[in-house]
């Protein structure tokens, strides 16, 4: 029966302030179908990056901790209760799970904007909506899937079957902790695994929640389990988990080596990573809108206060365009990146997502300056009265390719602008970076756009845009970027494993 989507409530008819008192945060570790309580007595702080105000602690959890969240999902992953059901079972029971999240997606927004700092507007328009219509892409992907038979002689028969690799760990980043928990681990339930999740013990509560709504919405317990932790502890466990069949990690590429090192310690558990990224938003002179360049530029840099693997921190432009095209990024930064209150529906920028990271930000601003690029926009912090942790948009110009604000992923809202003088040279520039997660050309020269693109490494490359895509095209880097897709039916890959079966027809 087709069913009428429901009406969500516009973001101007919610009281993001008023309501923000009374949201419950789930705090305790969710497995086996519920929220148990923690072995493990160490805890953590989660804080309202806005405010600088503690919200909840939640547990750092233990080895005893690690071990029940794996042996609930092997124990969900041996039984039929999951692998066992057709591809269109599971199907059904996933599309109920997106249905009871997009039922408290006001919820799920408010939740990660108190959470993360990001401004409600894109929590509740973009993250939530995207991360439900993930969950319901892998979901109709699950039955749409065909085994193989193989080429061989006639009296014999060779079938390729694509089968679940078992207990699945996810390990995620602080800045998208909703919807990448769903892009993360749809495709890996759609094929029957089951999964034990760690998001970021800056911003769990959302995961947490996604969990809880997955087994009322009739996913069997066991099948998703959620721990909270800190990486060197928690995750470390988890990495070295001889029971763990596989593991996905996005964050800084230090860590993913530690994953890697990891396996090799344990099971030779199968890693795939999404690291860093030194985006390269190249921008020749006979592209004839630089507005349009310059509010792409702005979003790729600014939105989620710059706390993107795939920001566009590098703006690598033919100096004949140069000093207009800074110009009209700057009034961008001042007119609609100005920090605000998280739950203002204005609001584009918010807060940083620690006091830490906000540290580490203006440490990068201070090399930018002691190293020669010249600040043309923002550099410092912003809204101190509220405690919170803000920057301001800054923009850096005249910066070379060899400097710590052009090498190092910052992961805050800094722009590095380095002129070139032709398009070979900015292919020279965008390739020299141990990260190659996505770029961007912007020509009107079809020829040229298609020449530089095939030239530059990179995981994505967009033409004429910035962060164009959509739940079915493949995300993930080369080099120091790490390897593996999400998204798309090529994350797929990633959580099977293909068996070949021979028969003797003459036997």
């Amino acid at each position: 029966m087709i069913q009428t989507p429901q009406r969500l409530p516009l973001i101007d008819e919610i009281k993001w302030s008023s309501r923000a008192p009374s949201v419950v945060l789930p705090d305790r570790p969710f497995i086996g179908g519920g929220f148990v309580d923690p072995a493990a007595t160490e805890t953590i702080d989660t804080v309202n990056p806005a405010t600088g105000d503690r919200l909840v602690s939640v547990a750092d959890c233990n080895v005893e901790d690690v071990d029940r969240a794996v042996d609930a999902a092997r124990q969900a992953f041996e039984t039929p209760t999951w692998s066992g059901l057709s591809a269109s079972e599971r199907k059904q029971k996933m599309l109920s799970w997106a249905d009871a999240l997009e039922a408290r997606s006001a919820e799920i927004a408010l939740i990660e904007s108190l959470n993360v700092g990001k401004p409600i507007k894109f929590a509740y328009e973009l993250d939530v909506p995207k991360a439900i219509r993930a969950i319901r892409w892998f979901a109709e992907l699950a039955d749409k899937l065909y085994d193989e038979i193989a080429p061989t002689r006639r009296d014999a028969l060779a079938l390729v079957t694509r089968e679940p690799l078992g207990v699945v760990a996810a390990v995620i980043a602080f800045n998208y902790p909703f919807y990448m928990a769903c892009y993360k681990i749809a495709p890996a339930l759609a094929l029957g695994n089951t999964v034990v999740l760690k998001p970021s013990e800056m911003t769990p509560h959302t995961a947490l929640l996604m969990a809880e709504a997955a087994t009322e919405a009739g996913i069997p317990p066991g099948v998703i389990n959620v721990i909270t932790g800190r990486g060197e502890t928690t995750g470390r466990v988890l990495g070295l988990h001889d029971d763990v069949d596989a593991l996905t990690f996005t964050g800084s590429t230090a860590v993913g080596k530690l994953f890697l090192t990891y396996a090799g310690e344990s099971n030779m558990k199968r890693v795939t990573l999404e690291c860093g990224g030194k985006t390269p938003m190249i921008v020749l002179a006979d592209y004839p809108d630089l507005d349009k360049v310059a509010k792409s530029t702005a979003m790729g840099i600014f939105y989620n206060q710059g706390q993107v693997c795939n920001a566009c921190s590098r703006l690598v432009v033919e100096d004949s365009i140069r000093d207009e095209l800074v110009e009209r990024i700057a009034r961008e930064a001042r007119t609609s990146f100005a920090p605000g209150d998280p739950l203002d529906p204005s609001c584009q920028m918010g807060a940083i997502v620690s006091e830490k990271q906000h540290a580490r930000i203006m440490t990068y601003i201070e090399k930018g300056v002691d190293e020669g690029a010249r600040l043309v926009a923002g550099g410092t912090a912003a809204r101190n009265e509220s405690g919170g942790f803000f920057v301001e948009p800054t923009i850096f110009d005249g910066a070379t390719n060899d400097m710590t604000i052009a090498r190092e992923e910052i992961f805050g809202p800094v722009l590095s602008v380095i002129p070139i003088a032709s398009a070979e040279e900015a292919i020279d520039i965008a390739n020299d970076s141990p990260y190659a997660l996505a770029a961007s050309i912007w020509t009107r020269d079809i020829t040229r756009a298609h020449t530089i693109a095939r030239r530059l490494r990179a995981g994505s490359v967009w033409v004429n845009s910035f962060n164009t895509s959509d739940i079915s095209t493949p995300f993930g880097g080369m080099k120091r970027s790490g390897y593996g897709k999400d998204k798309g039916h090529h994350a797929m890959e990633k959580f099977c494993e293909y068996k070949n079966t021979w028969i003797e027809l003459s036997a």
